[in-house]
Formats: C-alpha cells, structure tokens, sequence
C-alpha cells in the first residue's frame, strides 16, 4: 500500500448537487427554491460523508450553501453529530448586483439572490459584506469578480481583500475574464478560481504575489457523464459536444502549463457542483487529479496541488497536508503507486481523520 496525507479540495460545494441537464442560472435557482434549507443541509451532510470516505479529509467550500448552511455543516462536523471532513465555508459568496449566473428577472429576484449572494456596488458595500460573512460564520471569503459584464473593479476588490486581512482571513475569487483576475490581482488576493483568461504577465505577477491558481480542471469522461449522458443528442448536435468539450480541456492544459511555468502554485480544486450519476461526490471529485496530470504536471506535483500546496492556500500547513509529526493524523493509502499512475487515487483502501479510522 502507498500512504498519502488526506486529500483536500480546496474549491468543493457540498450543499449542491444539480442536475447536469440543467443550465447554471435554472440549477440555482431551482436548488434555493426546490430543496429549501433543512434538506439542503442533509444533502450537505451526505455530500459531506461522501468526501471523506473517498479520502478528502479537508475542503475549502466556495458558496452556493445558501446563508450559512457550510458553516453550519462545519459545526455539525465539529461536534461529532454528523461525519465528514475539515470544512473551511465561506457562507454566501459575494458578488456584483445580480448574483451569479442567475438568470431571473421578477419583482421577486431580490428575495431568492439573497438567499444564495451577498451583492456590493461600491467599496462600503464591499466591506460591509465581508462583515456579515464573517458574522455568518464564514472561515474564507469567496467572491465573484465577473459574471458577464457585471465586474467588480479594483476599488471593490481590494475593500473586501482589506476588510478580510484585518481579521487574518483569507481571500478566494472567481475571476474567468481578463479585467477581473487583473483586479483579483491587484488587490492581492490568495487564490483565483479559474483563471481562463490571465495571461503571462498576469501569472507572473501571481507568482509574485504569492497568489495559488486552482484551475478547477475536468476530464473529458466527466464531461460526458455530466452534460452528454441526460440528453439524447444527434450524432450532429454530439460532434458539437466533443468539439467544445476538447476546446475547453485544450484552454485548460494551456492556461495549467503558463502557470506553472511562471512558478505560480497550483492548488487542487474541483468545484463539483452537480449530480454525478452512479458515484458518490467524493468518486465525482477525485478525476480532478487526472485531469490535472493530462496537463502534463508531474505526478508528484498534482499530489501537492491536492496536499500540501493546498494545505499552503488554507493557511493550514501547520495541522494538514504532509505526515509529520505535530500534525493531524490525516492519512489515506491506495494499493498502487501514484506517482506511476494517478488514476489510484480512485480506489482510496483506506481513510483515517485525526487519527480515527474512517475506512479500511
């Protein structure tokens, strides 16, 4: 067997699991209104089971909880009354006016965006939301920079990346577009979400920065699970499919290799949000790795991503990540060899979480 410290994903949703033959905007909206909060938390606590017995041991969990429900769920955690891994929320997510990706346009649109985005226009505002993130319980502030055309600009960013520090509070953003991961940038957060659109001279001055890319990287067979599966598609309309799923995973592979060539620090995140028909949200999760090796990073530097490079990002290098002593007995071990085939982090023998045994 190869023992491994536990897992960690660092960009998780563990109150959703939408359905892939949804759009995003009709996925949100449907998940607030439809599951409510009480099942939504016991979805959360099953999603949250499902992790740890696949070998995440800690998550970073970026929004989409509704007003608290992952810091409520980290509670839970905590005390003993429900099973599951190290969880640090963010509460709701902040964002410009308007949410994210939800396309709703009612006299009612207020009431249900609240429930899911905490919105700011102005840097006022943008402190004020990270307040009540914080008030809400939140470890981690997770913002939207753009959706559409709706970005957030420099001024707003560093408000919130400012409010935050003040309380030693770390920074997640969102950013996919070119003017939000400059302002993402600019304000000195700690990670970008994604990051389609940065250039070189954007991960060199993340290298310099100190600021991780988690690139939320997926395989074509997840993909196809997900989006190609729930349809009956035309062999016209399914060639369509591969092309954009092969562009997508091309940008992907493109964006990982600049990254690393700039010695920006890669950090495992899925941002699993769906349904995955026949696999537990852990099973859904872990091809993250695989998707991060088909970029061509050695095997060993995707098991940092997901370990110790991760642990970095949370600040909790000192208690995760690596097994050393002084650290919590956070361990999983696979029957082969990762480092010859990353593909055995699927078949996860056995899980330990500060020390007690999880799965063996």
């Amino acid at each position: 067997m190869t023992v491994l410290p536990g897992l960690i994903d660092c960009h998780s949703h563990l109150l959703d699991a939408m359905e892939g033959r949804w759009r995003a905007g009709e996925a949100i909206i449907l998940t607030i209104t439809q599951l409510g909060p009480s099942r939504r938390a016991l979805l959360g606590a099953a999603m949250a089971r499902e992790m740890l017995e696949a070998g995440f041991t800690t998550v970073r969990n970026l929004g989409h909880s509704g007003v608290n429900g992952d810091a409520a769920l980290r509670d839970a955690i905590n005390a003993g009354w429900v099973v599951g891994p190290r969880i640090l929320a963010a509460t709701r997510k902040l964002t410009p006016p308007g949410g994210q990706a939800v396309a709703i346009q009612s006299e009612g649109a207020e009431a249900i965006i609240a429930q899911e985005f905490l919105t700011i226009s102005g840097p006022e505002e943008a402190r004020r939301a990270v307040r009540e993130a914080l008030a809400a319980g939140a470890d981690v502030i997770k913002v939207v920079a753009d959706d559409g055309a709706r970005i957030l600009n420099a001024a707003e960013m560093k408000a919130v990346v400012d409010e935050a520090r003040r309380v030693k509070v770390k920074v997640a953003v969102h950013a996919t577009t070119s003017d939000g991961v400059k302002a993402a940038i600019e304000a000195g957060v700690d990670s970008i979400e994604h990051g389609d659109e940065a250039t070189d001279d954007d991960f060199r001055a993340m290298h310099d920065k100190g600021i991780f890319l988690a690139p939320t990287l997926r395989t074509a067979e997840t993909f196809r699970d997900l989006y190609l599966k729930p349809f009956s598609f035309t062999p016209e309309e399914q060639a369509g499919f591969e092309q954009a799923v092969k562009e997508i995973i091309d940008a992907g592979v493109n964006k990982t290799q600049r990254a690393a060539k700039a010695g920006v620090k890669i950090a495992a995140g899925s941002d699993m949000w769906q349904r995955y028909p026949g696999k537990t949200r852990g099973e859904a999760t872990i091809p993250m790795f695989e998707a991060l090796r088909n970029t061509g990073l050695p095997a060993i530097e995707v098991i940092r991503a997901g370990t110790s490079n991760a642990a970095e990002l949370l600040g909790w290098q000192d208690r995760v990540g690596a097994i050393e002593a002084g650290k919590f007995a956070d361990l999983i071990a696979v029957a082969g060899d990762p480092l010859r085939d990353i593909s055995e982090l699927r078949r996860v023998k056995f899980v330990m979480k500060g020390g007690v045994v999880v799965r063996k």
